[in-house]
């Protein structure tokens, strides 16, 4: 179950050692692959900051999708959020972060394995 959330797609190919601990990095032979030997077109993932909120990489065979705008208060991103019709036609909502009111509590640190 970690190495399904952890991993990340690369620029690379193959499989490769995370950077974040946990998980692997993958190719985008590794994404068409699985998208092939499983009837897919699209791996739409999460849990990796995006700045506008989302991206597509490994020729649109995976997007990333963030739905935190201004994560941890600091970084300045949009989110998205995918919004499919009753044809599975996807299209993409972005927003920004809402006005700030006063001062968020932050801990000093933000644990690396949350950016």
């Amino acid at each position: 179950m970690c190495d399904l959330l952890w991993s990340d797609p690369d620029d690379r190919g193959g499989w490769g050692i995370s950077p974040r601990g946990a998980g692997y990095t993958f190719g985008q032979d590794i994404s068409e692959t699985f998208n092939h030997s499983n009837g897919l077109t699209l791996i739409s993932r999460a849990h990796q900051l995006v700045m506008e909120g989302y991206n597509w990489c490994h020729d649109r065979n995976v997007v990333t999708v963030f739905s935190a705008p201004n994560y941890c208060y600091r970084c300045g991103n949009q989110a998205a959020m995918v919004e499919l019709d009753d044809e599975l036609k996807y299209s993409f909502l972005q927003f920004d972060p809402a006005p700030r009111r006063g001062e968020p509590h932050v801990t000093r640190r933000t644990p690396d394995y949350f950016l």
